[in-house]
């Protein structure tokens, strides 16, 4: 047997002794991407290929840390229904034999094929980086063609994460790095057939385009269009939290403006961050054939608590965020659920005109893996509460202008909070599943995602109150399949 079938035949084990460990865990989720077994982080090679939409997902099948990471692999007709599919890539070669890294997925000639970052370290801890290519004539089984690009000069070895598009017939990559002055950079390269490429140049980061300083390393670029826009999405370490901004470890946003494919330079505008909530990183998107902007997120941070997630003790951790359609108005991006979603609800509960207000707590309804829909009509209160099992309390202090997303601290402690400006609230689209929250405020205008761990998961509680005068609206809920 050779290494990479040696390598995959392992995992494949792992997964079958954990599968009954990791199944019976009460915080396995029932609309979202999870591992079989260990753990999972960023999205990559995310495509819609021959009718069929493919999420690829970097894995540690081996241990709930961070690793040499395998690309596991999911695929479906619908974005509901997913199929685990064969592991995709393992970590054999000399060019990745400590991880096959993240990376992304085009169609060229009828073929599948992806482009990844091979890491290697020494064993002093000295690290190597190397673009790699593999291709799949069936979308399933893939070939490893080797090294396509080497590290240029100018950067350390934190470069990686490839994303691949072709634009006026030729192809273009966006690689995240670090500049010699470790400094974050986007790096833009183009190349006739994936195989030889070339530097045009920095695209955005620290010290650039009148940024200032903005990072030390950035992570998972994704380069696209929305409405004649330039939009670069991507995920720098090293911001400083700054008010209600930037609250977590490491954060994720986008720059707006206008890419110059001769220089590689974006002419950007400020720096607006994708998802306000605990867990959200790594983003990449895809077109599909129906000419959307789909995208999804990893539900997890690096170093962020990592540790302290109660599935480790059975053998797993972390998850996808669920498929976002984005959408661009008034020169920001709106992350909208995918409308395919909606074949998941059963057991609708449409409730008009419903008043909460001091002497009138609104508790009718109840669920434990639900979509749920407020629109409001009526907002003559100071704040608006919404509790969810016991775990998560969502609330608008129409004063202040702010909205708030509180949940019981991973470490049990004092309960932690993250934030935004929100002039007014006029729906809030909120999707439960066992462990995890995401919320949608006015169609998309913020979206908050986060990972919850209630100690009773039977707990079906959905609370709606006000301190004073009223909320009124009205209320639809679905349970999901």
């Amino acid at each position: 047997m050779d290494r990479n079938s040696d390598l995959i035949h392992q995992a494949e084990q792992t997964v079958a002794e954990y599968k009954d460990i990791v199944n019976q865990d009460k915080y396995r989720l029932h609309f979202h991407l999870m591992p079989p077994v260990g753990l999972l982080n960023d999205p990559n090679g995310f495509i819609h290929w021959e009718g069929r939409y493919h999420l690829f997902y970097q894995w540690n099948p081996f241990k709930t840390s961070h690793g040499a990471k395998f690309w596991g692999h999911y695929s479906s007709s619908n974005l509901v229904d997913w199929k685990e599919e064969k592991i995709a890539l393992a970590p054999s070669e000399w060019f990745e034999k400590n991880g096959c890294y993240s990376g992304s997925a085009v169609e060229d000639n009828g073929k599948l094929k992806l482009l990844y970052t091979g890491n290697v370290k020494d064993e002093q801890g000295n690290r190597e980086t190397y673009q790699c290519l593999a291709e799949s004539t069936n979308g399933t089984d893939f070939k490893k063609k080797g090294v396509v690009l080497r590290l240029p000069e100018g950067y350390t070895a934190h470069f990686r994460d490839p994303k691949v598009w072709k634009y006026e017939g030729k192809w273009y990559m966006v690689i995240g790095a670090q500049s010699a002055q470790l400094e974050g950079r986007a790096v833009l390269f183009s190349s006739n057939d994936l195989e030889e490429w070339t530097i045009i140049g920095d695209v955005a980061g620290t010290n650039l385009n009148g940024l200032g300083n903005f990072g030390y390393m950035w992570e998972c670029p994704d380069l696209f269009q929305l409405e004649e826009n330039d939009i670069l999405l991507v995920s720098p370490q090293g911001l400083k939290p700054e008010g209600m901004l930037y609250q977590n470890v490491y954060n994720t946003g986008y720059f707006v403006g206008k890419l110059d494919y001769q220089t590689g330079a974006l002419e950007h505008g400020e720096f607006f961050e994708l998802d306000r909530g605990f867990e959200f990183y790594a983003p990449q998107t895809t077109v599909d054939d129906q000419g959307r902007r789909l995208m999804f997120g990893w539900m997890g941070v690096p170093e962020q608590e990592e540790d302290k997630h109660p599935t480790i003790a059975q053998h797993w951790i972390h998850a996808m965020t669920i498929p976002r359609e984005l959408l661009f108005r008034d020169g920001r991006i709106l992350q909208q659920p995918v409308k395919e979603l909606q074949d998941l609800r059963i057991n609708e509960s449409t409730l008009t005109d419903v008043k909460v207000d001091p002497q009138h707590s609104f508790s009718k309804l109840e669920g434990s893996v639900y979509e749920l829909q407020m629109h409001v009509e009526e907002f003559e209160a100071q704040q608006l509460e919404i509790s969810i099992k016991d775990s998560v309390q969502l609330r608008y202090n129409k004063k202040e202008q702010v909205f708030t997303l509180e949940r019981v601290s991973l470490t049990k402690g004092a309960p932690e909070v993250r934030q935004c400006q929100l002039t007014n609230l006029t729906k809030i689209q909120v999707f439960v599943d066992t462990s995890a929250i995401e919320i949608f405020i006015n169609d998309g205008q913020e979206v908050f995602t986060a990972r919850m761990f209630p100690e009773d998961v039977s707990n079906k509680s959905i609370v709606f109150k006000v301190g004073d005068g009223h909320v009124k609206g009205s209320i639809q809920k679905w349970d999901f399949e």
